[in-house]
C-alpha cells in the first residue's frame, strides 16, 4: 500500500487517511478532497447490481422531496425553454420527471447503464443536473471538464452531493460506505473546480451546490 497518490482532480499529491472494508482512502492537502484508492473501485458489472439496488421509485414523496432543493432551484432560475440534462439519471429520473410535470420539456437523460444515449452528449445546453452523481465520478477532472464543455453561454450545473469538512469523523461517516461513492468534495474543492474550470459563480446551499458560466 502506498502512503501517497496522486489527486484525481488536481494532481497533487495526496497523503493516506484511513482504510475500510478493503479500501484505501486519501486526503488531498490541496484541494481538500478525499477520494478511494483507484484500486478499490468496482468493476462495471459490480457498481450496475449496486445501483439497481438503489430505492429510486420517482413516486415516492420522500424521494421527491429529497430532489426537490434541485428541482426548485432549477425552476428559479431557467426558463421552460432551455435546454437541460439530466446527467448520470439513474434508474429512476425523479428529477428530469418533476421538471418535465412543470413544463420544461426540453430535458435529455443519460446515464452509462440506464441511459445511454451517447447522442444527448453530443448537443449544448442552458443547463444540467446531476443529482447524486459527482461522488461517483472516478476521474473528477475529465468530467467537470466534459460537462463543462456541455454548457452553453451562460448556463448552469447543479450538483447534489453531501460535502466532507473537517467536523467529520470519516472513518464513521455514512456517506463513504457506499463503495460506489469514490470521491468526497469539501468547500474549497468546489472553489478550486469554479475556478479551475471558469465558472463564474458558486453557490452552496447545503447539499446542493450551482456552479454558473
Amino acid at each position: 500500500m502506498s502512503f501517497k497518490l496522486k489527486c484525481n482532480l488536481c494532481e497533487t499529491e495526496a497523503g493516506y487517511l484511513t482504510a475500510f472494508r478493503g479500501k484505501t482512502y486519501y486526503h488531498c492537502h490541496n484541494c481538500q478532497s478525499v477520494f478511494m484508492d483507484p484500486a478499490g473501485h468496482l468493476t462495471c458489472d459490480a457498481e450496475k447490481i449496486r445501483y439497481d439496488q438503489h430505492n429510486n421509485d420517482m413516486n415516492d414523496p420522500g424521494y421527491q422531496k429529497f430532489v426537490k432543493p434541485l428541482v426548485e432551484k432549477v425552476k428559479t432560475e431557467c426558463n421552460q425553454n432551455d435546454k437541460g440534462l439530466d446527467y448520470g439519471a439513474g434508474p429512476g429520473p425523479v428529477a428530469a420527471v418533476l421538471l418535465e410535470e412543470s413544463g420544461y420539456k426540453k430535458i435529455k437523460k443519460y446515464d452509462p447503464f440506464y441511459w445511454p444515449d451517447h447522442g444527448v452528449l453530443q448537443e449544448k445546453y442552458n443547463f444540467i443536473i446531476c443529482c447524486e452523481v459527482i461522488e461517483h465520478f472516478r476521474s473528477p477532472s475529465k468530467n467537470f471538464s466534459f460537462l463543462r464543455s456541455l454548457l452553453l453561454p451562460g448556463g448552469s450545473l447543479y450538483c447534489m452531493t453531501v460535502l466532507y469538512d473537517e467536523s467529520i469523523d470519516f472513518n464513521s461517516w455514512y456517506y463513504k460506505n457506499d463503495p460506489t461513492h469514490v470521491f468526497f468534495y469539501h468547500r474549497k474543492t468546489l472553489e478550486l473546480i469554479k475556478r479551475h474550470f471558469n465558472f463564474k459563480d458558486l453557490l452552496i446551499e447545503n447539499r446542493l451546490i450551482c456552479l454558473k458560466l
